[in-house]
């Protein structure tokens, strides 16, 4: 039995509740593993196993609803191809104003958790060269599974393949992988194990852009530029990190 598509309302707020439980947990996840363990690498790994499952339910549970992007970075490569038309595009300013007011309000939410005072700016300087070339990386990636899916008509397969990248991006991209513009603006609101200074962030955003492109040309060489051969509704989950 198939679900009726869902209004763009209800679309909107799973993005917002969706992008708001992925930053709590990739944030509270961090803040949790740093209290346990000053070793770099145990604090790396639980974090980067709290995220991939965290991922793959919520694209499992939101996915049938809106698609589960929580990720600017897949609603626009999305909206690109697809050509959506103007229709689309309002489409897309409202997904996006609720994927950035979702990630704030997820690591607020995991601040306020572990007692900490909600609002304190993030001090992890993240904008050395090396790793703005690894986040480019980790959203090329990511864009081009999300893009490789459709294209191959396997979009179910998205909760396992989407949250699998994301997990191991986070261990071989210098940048820890945030792959995602509304997370990275979420995460300056934390000033723990995942967070960015306010300062990286729009480097940030801009090696995350320059990685979409990418990811959209790689797609194309791969796949070329026509639709894909499965279903191209909402239901085709697409996401980040």
């Amino acid at each position: 039995m198939r679900m009726s598509p869902a209004s763009l309302p209800r679309r909107v707020a799973a993005e917002f509740i969706g992008t708001s439980a992925l930053v709590a947990v990739v944030v509270g996840s961090g803040i949790r593993a740093d209290s346990l363990s000053q070793d770099i690498g145990v604090r790396l790994l639980a974090n980067a196993a709290a995220s991939a499952l965290g991922l793959g339910l919520l694209i499992a549970l939101i996915g049938p609803l809106s698609g589960a992007h929580f990720n600017p970075v897949v609603t626009l490569s999305e909206w690109w191809s697809r050509r959506s038309g103007r229709a689309g595009g309002r489409e897309v300013l409202a997904y996006i104003a609720a994927q950035l007011a979702g990630a704030v309000t997820g690591a607020l939410l995991a601040e306020a958790m572990f007692g900490r005072t909600p609002g304190a700016w993030a001090t992890e300087p993240r904008a050395a060269l090396h790793l703005l070339l690894g986040e480019a990386v980790a959203t090329a990636g990511l864009v081009l599974v999300v893009q490789g899916l459709r294209h191959i008509g396997r979009p179910a397969l998205a909760p396992v393949a989407v949250a699998g990248y994301i997990g191991a991006a986070i261990w071989f991209t210098s940048s820890g992988s945030f792959a995602n513009p509304a997370a990275t603006v979420g995460r300056a609101f934390s000033d723990s194990f995942t967070g960015i200074a306010p300062a990286s962030v729009p480097a940030f955003a801009a090696a995350q852009l320059l990685g979409m492109l990418l990811g959209m040309v790689l797609a194309g060489v791969l796949y070329g530029t026509r639709g894909a051969s499965g279903e191209p509704n909402a239901a085709d989950a697409r996401r980040t990190g």
